[in-house]
């Protein structure tokens, strides 16, 4: 059985970055790790790339001879990705004794919510070669200073959980980035646990671009709520301690930490139901490490303002 990661997102959420930082890492962690890179429009790797989808077809050619747009390029070669499924899964056949697999996806999000083929690839790698793969879904961390960009990530992101249907992380990318375009509203545990969408209506109703659109903004966050599937990590991908700890839910997640583990079936449900972290260590520390002008007292902002969960005391 291998285990690995499908890595997502929109573009410029650092899905390459995160490969490379990822994949050093596991490496400094004893794991041999192998970067696929899917991403025909990706032309300039940070890491070592052990299948490259240029070998196969490359977006340029296809924008050429086809007469089609980025995108529609981008569509075209996972379709053509697709038919040829049998090129990619004999580069990974040598990898499969012992490698951890990291994909790198393309960043157009209609490949992941509107069109099949990217969906269909990855299916029939897990079928024909027995993979245990997450989805990493990386969204900028800075989108929650917005209220509108945020509810539009929270839409994407749920999108993506129900399209692709596999073990699913949510990850805020660039943590250390997060306030670069303005302060957040809330506690950044709002934001991670995706807290009463209500309260993000003030903030809406103060947005010229959102008061054409605000009927349908409260619909579409009552969407998200009834299913209640969404929520993110943290992410930092030059801090080793923020990497390490979405490892940990990589791992639970796709089962890596039950991989050689000899025991009962008590046993694994002690693991399985075990907490990766503290929440200290999951939200506070986050938000005392990258959002240092907010003098928070946790326990005293709690109460004064338990109408409104979350709201940050400056």
């Amino acid at each position: 059985m291998v285990f690995g990661q499908v890595v997502i997102g929109p573009p410029g959420s650092g899905k390459t970055t995160y490969c490379n930082g990822m994949s050093q890492f596991l490496r400094l962690i004893g794991r041999k790790v192998a970067v696929i890179n899917l991403d025909p429009a990706n032309d300039s790797l940070p890491y070592d790339c052990a299948v490259n989808i240029e070998d196969l077809i490359k977006l340029s050619d296809v924008m050429a001879e086809h007469s089609l747009g980025p995108n529609g390029g981008l569509v075209y070669c996972m379709d053509f990705l697709e038919k040829n499924i049998d090129w990619l899964q004999s580069k990974l056949q040598p990898l499969l004794k012992d490698h951890y697999l990291l994909f790198d996806f393309p960043g157009q999000v209609e490949l992941f919510f509107l069109h099949a083929n990217a969906k269909n690839v990855i299916m029939k790698l897990i079928k024909k070669l027995n993979l245990r793969l997450t989805a990493v879904h990386l969204v900028d961390a800075h989108l929650c200073s917005d209220a509108a960009k945020y509810v539009s990530g929270l839409l994407l992101s749920l999108s993506t959980m129900l399209h692709l249907e596999l073990p699913h992380i949510n990850v805020l990318s660039k943590i250390d980035l997060i306030e670069n375009y303005g302060k957040l509203g809330f506690n950044l545990e709002y934001y991670m646990d995706v807290q009463d969408l209500s309260y993000l209506q003030h903030h809406l109703d103060q947005d010229p671009r959102s008061a054409k659109y605000r009927k349908l903004t409260k619909e579409l966050c009552e969407v998200v709520e009834d299913y209640s599937l969404v929520n993110f990590s943290t992410l930092d991908i030059q801090d080793k301690e923020s990497v390490g700890n979405l490892v940990k839910l990589i791992d639970k997640s796709n089962g890596y930490i039950f991989a050689g583990i000899d025991a009962s079936a008590v046993e694994f449900s002690k693991i399985a139901v075990r907490q990766t972290d503290w929440d200290y260590y999951r939200v506070a520390e986050v938000q005392e490490k990258y959002m240092k002008d907010d003098e928070i007292n946790f326990d005293e902002d709690e109460e004064n303002n338990s109408e409104e969960p979350g709201k940050v005391a400056r």
